[in-house]
């Protein structure tokens, strides 16, 4: 293919010099578009043809030659030269080499401004759809998990303090809303994506007589922008995406570290598959967590594509500027993390194992019943403040003593509180705390089995 002009250059004096020509350059980047580009561009070719602006047949000719650039785009035939400068170059410089003049007339009524725009918008629309169906698969391995675990017992943690005890399966469960609202906050960001700004052309639109209705049906948009000058410059839509890719890498690094900390030999809690730790360079006897480190560490990465998109619109004037150009690393570069992070999420989960014997023989510290025994108290008609404040004199008596409050004789419990009834040993021990959750969506079998039910029958119907 030969050096192609620039689609500008003619305005100016001279040739552009080939440092500037490597900076402003985005083809290493946005060539992922050419799909999107290429849809685009059939879309405007045949809405031109029906408006009376090129023949039929010229229209038919494009579409042609456009599928056969993207075949030899798939098959890596095709020749990227960085003097094209973007992906809509080196698209139309090569269906100009293939068709000539009629190949110039597909730019009629449109500007790279409202093309990038379109392209980026269908790019996301199925990014949305990749990251959501990652996000069920790692819901589904939860549940697989939950599902073994809805009797055995571990504790929860607040202040990374024993708190109370809960089924391992509860404590599961508990990522599965997590990453549902993550769906469903990626469903938000593709429908405020999902709005054609295709006929908006540079900033103002075009004196010729488009029909943008028909290209926006044709490339299955929702709606059409309402502003030609808003058209040009929003990326919001970014933002929201680079959000909604930022919540979910927070709540996968929020698994890491839990699983990182259980998995050291002071915890014991999990045992993942050796197909997902490394070891070391120097101490043989390591099994370390590093793909879970990782996810942590990448959420960095996330986060700072939002951060770099902010930072590209904070402070632009309206209309379209050459900042945008940057959008797409950013919004690229999460996208291609948050997927990689939930595929190893996924197969993380999948892999690892609960030492529940582990987890059964230190049940006992921390006074995990200690809540269960002051709603024992509510019960016997205990207001709840004193009978906190009976339990945790209580549990100072056990500290002493080096014992539990189940090991406490009736006659000690009684001494501090004459409500107390034989039946109370029913709710002391943590095995026993689990039996009594009574509340929806609480940490007990019962709750963790319904909450097992009900996710299946959300993913089942996606």
């Amino acid at each position: 293919m030969g050096k192609s002009e620039k689609s500008w250059e003619k305005r100016l004096v001279g040739t552009p010099d080939d440092l500037a020509v490597r900076f402003v350059e985005s083809l290493s980047y946005d060539r992922r578009l050419y799909k999107y580009d290429i849809v685009g561009s059939i879309a405007h070719a045949a809405m031109l043809a029906e408006c009376g602006l090129i023949t039929q047949a010229e229209s038919d000719t494009i579409h042609e030659a456009l599928l056969e650039i993207g075949k030899e785009i798939a098959a890596g035939r095709f020749a990227f030269h960085t003097e094209h400068e973007d992906i809509h170059m080196a698209i139309e410089a090569a269906l100009v080499e293939k068709i000539g003049d009629v190949g110039r007339k597909l730019h009629t009524g449109r500007s790279r401004n409202d093309q990038v725009a379109a392209d980026l918008r269908l790019w996301m629309r199925d990014e949305i759809q990749t990251l959501q169906a990652k996000i069920t698969t790692l819901q589904g391995a939860f549940l697989d998990l939950a599902g073994k675990h809805t009797t055995d017992v571990m504790p929860s943690y607040t202040h990374m303090q024993r708190a109370q005890p809960v089924v391992i399966a509860a404590y599961l469960l508990s990522f599965v809303p997590q990453l549902q609202r993550d769906y469903e906050r990626l469903a938000n960001a593709a429908a405020l994506a999902d709005v054609c700004p295709l006929g908006s052309g540079a900033v103002a639109g075009s004196t010729l007589p488009l029909d943008r209705r028909t290209t926006a049906e044709a490339l299955g948009f929702a709606g059409r922008s309402v502003n030609s000058i808003d058209s040009v410059t929003d990326r919001d839509f970014c933002a929201d995406f680079l959000f909604a890719c930022s919540l979910v890498a927070a709540h996968l690094s929020r698994l890491a570290e839990d699983w990182i900390i259980f998995c050291t030999s002071e915890f014991a809690f999990i045992r993942i598959a050796d197909s997902f730790c490394t070891s070391s360079s120097m101490m043989p006897q390591k099994r370390n967590p590093d793909m879970l480190e990782l996810i942590r560490g990448k959420t960095g990465r996330v986060y700072g594509s939002l951060v770099a998109m902010l930072t590209i619109l904070k402070a632009q004037p309206t209309g379209y500027n050459r900042d945008l150009q940057e959008d797409k690393v950013h919004v690229f570069a999460a996208a291609d993390t948050t997927e990689a992070c939930l595929d190893i999420a996924a197969a993380i989960v999948r892999n690892t194992t609960f030492n529940t014997a582990r987890i059964a023989a230190g049940l006992d510290t921390g006074f995990l019943d200690a809540t269960a025994l002051a709603e024992y108290l509510v019960r016997k008609g205990i207001p709840f403040r004193k009978a906190h404040g009976i339990v945790g004199a209580l549990v100072a008596e056990c500290e002493k003593a080096d014992m539990q409050l189940g090991d406490l004789p009736i006659e000690t419990l009684r001494a501090y509180c004459t409500a107390v009834g034989e039946d109370v040993y029913d709710y002391l021990g943590p095995a026993n705390v689990v039996k009594h959750y009574a509340t929806d969506g609480a940490g007990g079998t019962m709750q963790a089995e319904k909450q097992i039910a009900d996710w299946r029958k959300v993913l089942a119907a996606r």
